[in-house]
């Protein structure tokens, strides 16, 4: 089974990142989040555990047990890496990207809106402060929208960011659904928006592991 899994630079377990195509084996009982080898069938899944920014497109293989209803990712007695990228500046426009789309939600400042579609790495100082300045107490939508901002034009770590501006783009974008058409809408309107985040970052990925081929 072909999955995503992001590491920092060492397992979890503080051992060096095995070469590419090189199986890791483990002996002990699969249990997911606790022990033996991950994997993530979607990137934007793997995001969700991820402890850095260097992702790898990996092969699972021998006995797995999924993990998550639907399955977020799955726990195998072997491993291997097929391609490795550093992830950092793709996660960094994965978020810029989820913020955008919810841009519309709140009166977000000129500076903020350039950063988020250009990235240009002189604004985004700019941006997070003026961003900070002009935090909405408005609505849901506009509170959950700045977040997604907030955490795009972050000086943080770069998954960490991207899983909360995507996190809270789905917010926003969800509360003024249900906002304009009622509770019924929040579910459909966060799915679909969870499927475009999807499609977006796969896009991303797929860019990445092409251009390092």
């Amino acid at each position: 089974m072909i999955c995503y899994h992001f590491t920092s630079d060492r397992l979890r377990d503080g051992t060096p990142i095995p070469p590419v195509g090189e199986w890791l084996e483990h002996d002990g009982p699969l249990v997911p989040c606790v022990s033996g080898l991950h994997g993530s069938p979607h990137p934007l899944d793997a995001l969700t555990y991820a402890p850095g920014h260097m992702l790898h497109r990996v092969e699972l293989d021998g006995e797995m047990r999924p993990h998550g209803e639907p399955v977020d990712k799955y726990v195998a007695s072997r491993r291997r890496i097929l391609a490795s990228v550093d992830a950092e500046s793709l996660l960094h426009e994965f978020a810029r990207r989820c913020a955008a789309s919810v841009l519309n939600h709140w009166d977000a400042p000129e500076v903020v809106v350039q950063y988020l579609k250009t990235g240009r790495e002189s604004l985004r100082a700019l941006a997070g402060s003026a961003g900070s300045s002009a935090r909405s107490a408005g609505s849901g939508a506009a509170w959950s929208a700045w977040f997604a901002t907030h955490y795009a034009a972050g000086s943080g770590a770069a998954w960490s960011g991207a899983a909360w501006s995507a996190w809270f783009a789905l917010g926003s974008a969800a509360r003024s659904a249900q906002s304009a058409a009622g509770s019924a809408a929040w579910s459909a309107e966060f799915a679909r928006s969870r499927e475009s985040q999807r499609t977006r970052l796969q896009n991303l990925v797929d860019e990445a592991f092409k251009r390092s081929a």
